[in-house]
């Protein structure tokens, strides 16, 4: 179903979003004051720096989480990435960052009403027989209500999804000034660029506030889908510029299997999180671009729920083949196909001078999830590669500064890395390699067509999981 295209702007306060985000580095001086006042007393530089980083993440979190739009996005965005974090610095603000994943202060429910009627009509009521004004779950651009829709006799379960009044504008705006903040996160996260990841979430913008485009892209991947046994994707119901109309979906929220998940349950999460990854390209041309905990569930029959298609790549080819065949290579010690498969494909500059058998003990490292049957994803595994890869003295960081990453493969990477850092967040193990070896061409020797396998996945009893 599709509505008429009636839709008025409610302005967001610009000025008060601004004034929030230039607040938050004034903050920060008086935390940083406050770190000089222990150093006089005789503290130690430790115990200042978790307490400073702490309070610092307390405000931050709190002030994005206020404003949503662009700042919290980009929040959420850094939130994937905080498996990444020393464990002694993580603890502090892990709260605070997890949630962003889930919550956000509601649009109170006459704002809600209004949307609706701008955008469905003034009789927006006669479409459901229940609606329920308090939202089941807020994020950066929108809100989720549970209502039931007018469909058959008893109706049918759905969630609706209304974006907040002035959201496009919101987003640009704090983006922009989060930009301009980046020597404030690297307080959270030393040696942290926010620059790359602004700019592509600036990227997306336009997407993600296209309804319209997400149910398409919804539907594709719906259709794709239909019936699998792994992954579920709730079907669109309607749609209008800045309403969108679907299923509902029950489960149980990667975040919760994170806090508190039995650990056959955590494992079953990571194996199917990283079926769609690399399945979705494969079955549907389409990337979910989105892989923070909440937008995936787990459901009670042991499928992985996925929500919010707002942000996807599109890959109509799949994967790109020369990902697959690098990564075999690499795996089989084979450094000059490796380098020069690089090389051919951009990621190494034409004029850098590098050893191939140094290009390849880079890489290898990262490889070792699908070096072996199985592995398991863990914080401190990802904190190690973190470390390895940043690490200014050590000789993979100075020749890092001959590789590159092409455009084409920008966003593929964000996913990519945002997907481990949910693995790590559930300390998943899995035959993460079968899943590679299935769907990911170029990488089986013998060139089956991905998908050509089944993978013989048992769900664990996971009752109680609501």
């Amino acid at each position: 179903m599709r509505f008429n295209d009636r839709v008025t702007d409610i302005p967001r306060r610009a000025v008060s979003r601004t004034a929030k985000l230039a607040a938050l580095p004034l903050g920060f001086a008086g935390r940083a004051a406050l770190g000089l006042g222990k150093r006089v007393t005789g503290a130690a530089s430790e115990v200042i720096s978790a307490d400073v980083q702490q309070r610092t993440a307390e405000h931050l979190f709190s002030v994005l989480g206020q404003l949503k739009g662009g700042a919290m996005k980009f929040g959420q965005a850094l939130s994937i990435f905080e498996a990444a974090l020393p464990e002694e610095l993580a603890g502090p603000y892990r709260q605070a960052l997890t949630k962003l994943q889930e919550a956000a202060p509601p649009l109170p429910a006459a704002s809600v009403h209004r949307v609706l009627a701008a955008e469905l009509g003034a009789e927006w009521q006669r479409y459901f027989r229940e609606f329920d004004d308090t939202p089941a779950a807020a994020a950066s651009i929108g809100q989720v209500h549970q209502a039931v829709w007018k469909k058959g006799r008893r109706g049918v379960p759905v969630a609706v999804k209304i974006q907040y009044p002035g959201a496009g504008e919101a987003l640009l705006s704090d983006l922009t000034q989060v930009g301009r903040l980046a020597g404030l996160f690297r307080v959270l996260q030393p040696g942290l660029d926010v620059k790359p990841l602004v700019a592509e979430l600036r990227a997306r913008i336009s997407e993600e506030l296209d309804y319209e485009l997400e149910a398409a892209s919804q539907r594709a991947f719906a259709e794709a889908y239909a019936g699998d046994p792994e992954i579920f994707v709730p079907a669109v119901v309607a749609v209008a510029p800045r309403v969108l109309v679907t299923e509902w979906v029950s489960g149980t929220p990667l975040s919760r299997l994170i806090a508190d998940g039995e650990r056959e349950v955590r494992d079953r999460a990571g194996l199917l999180l990283a079926t769609l990854h690399f399945s979705a390209p494969a079955r549907a041309g389409l990337l979910h671009a989105d892989p923070h905990p909440g937008n995936f569930r787990l459901l009670p029959d042991g499928r992985l729920g996925v929500l919010d298609f707002g942000a996807v790549a599109r890959l109509p080819g799949g994967h790109p083949e020369p990902i697959g065949r690098l990564t075999r290579l690499a795996l089989d010690g084979e450094a000059d196909a490796v380098l020069a498969g690089l090389r051919a494909e951009g990621f190494v500059r034409p004029d850098a001078n590098v050893d191939a058998a140094a290009v390849l003990e880079y890489l290898r490292p990262a490889l070792e999830p699908i070096a072996k049957p199985e592995f398991q994803f863990t914080r401190a595994w990802l904190r190690a590669e973190a470390a390895r890869v940043a690490n200014p003295r050590g000789p993979t960081f100075q020749l890092g500064k001959y590789l590159n990453l092409p455009p084409s493969y920008l966003l593929i990477h964000r996913v990519t890395l945002g997907s481990i850092g949910v693995l790590c967040q559930l300390e998943a193990t899995a035959p993460y390699r079968s899943v590679v070896e299935r769907w990911l061409p170029g990488f089986a020797a013998d060139g089956r067509v991905p998908g050509d396998e089944p993978l013989a996945l048992d769900p664990p009893a996971i009752e109680g999981l609501d």
